[in-house]
């Protein structure tokens, strides 16, 4: 079975967790199949793109150059499926084969939690608080750049929870 070294999406290069490629053969012909386990950064960027163009180089020195196109995968880890049609798989005879009927999909999650992945990336969260605060405190607030902001929330929940963490072991 063939290993993946490296990916590039539109000229970025791509860190992942793991992958897998391989070919798909369905009634309708054959895919170059790619799962890959990534941040949530990565496939929030690319997963409702039509067409990417990849570069994919393989342990042994193979590259592959192909337009490919996102498939959506839900639940679990994030991961970016791709896809192209393959009009001739002879290229490719290394590649495992995945049949339409075939429970033998490669498991590209296992042995990876999310809380790994966000050490790599964390994403960011768009949130919208409505707060009851003293009045000096919402003029005080009123004058910060959001930038300021943002930055005091996530340091005052860091700090709130590494308190309530310790004040959990006493208790």
């Amino acid at each position: 079975m063939v290993k993946v070294k490296s990916v590039k999406i539109d000229g970025d290069d791509i860190h992942y967790f793991n992958t897998a490629i391989y070919i798909f053969e369905s009634s309708s012909g054959y895919t170059l199949e790619l799962g890959m386990v990534v941040s949530e950064v990565v496939l929030r960027k690319y997963k409702n793109e039509e067409n990417l163009i990849l570069e994919i180089e393989l342990q042994d020195g193979r590259v592959f150059n192909t337009i490919m196109h996102p498939q959506g995968m839900s639940g679990g880890l994030p991961q970016l499926h791709l896809y192209c049609p393959l009009n001739d798989i002879e290229d490719y005879q290394d590649f495992q084969l995945v049949k339409e009927n075939d429970f033998s999909f490669p498991k590209i999650d296992e042995g990876i939690t999310l809380e790994e992945i966000r050490k790599y990336e964390m994403p960011n969260e768009k949130v919208n608080l409505k707060l009851n605060l003293p009045i000096d405190q919402s003029e005080w607030l009123a004058k910060q750049k959001k930038g300021n902001i943002d930055k005091i929330f996530k340091e005052a929940i860091y700090d709130y929870w590494k308190k309530q963490s310790t004040n959990s072991q006493f208790n």
